[in-house]
């Protein structure tokens, strides 16, 4: 990603067990889960352009998050 040294923090609620899972995997790969997001937001144009081997992953990824985005949505207004 960037090299500069200005940084913007993302803010996001997520569940008790999503938050242990990111938070594990990361100590396990011994990298933070800001670092882990910088370096995935590089590979996103390349997931998008068909080039990269995560395409069929996070198409998968996607379509958990809208259900997810669903849920919430529906929760509210509900």
């Amino acid at each position: 990603m960037s090299t500069q040294s200005t940084r913007r923090a993302i803010h996001a609620y997520v569940s008790d067990n999503a938050h242990d899972h990111w938070h594990d995997f990361a100590a396990e790969q011994g990298v933070s889960v800001s670092a882990i997001l910088e370096v995935l937001a590089g590979e996103l144009d390349r997931v998008e352009s068909g080039a990269d081997p995560l395409a069929d992953v996070l198409d998968d990824v996607v379509t958990g998050a809208r259900r997810v985005d669903a849920s919430r949505r529906r929760r509210t207004t509900g």
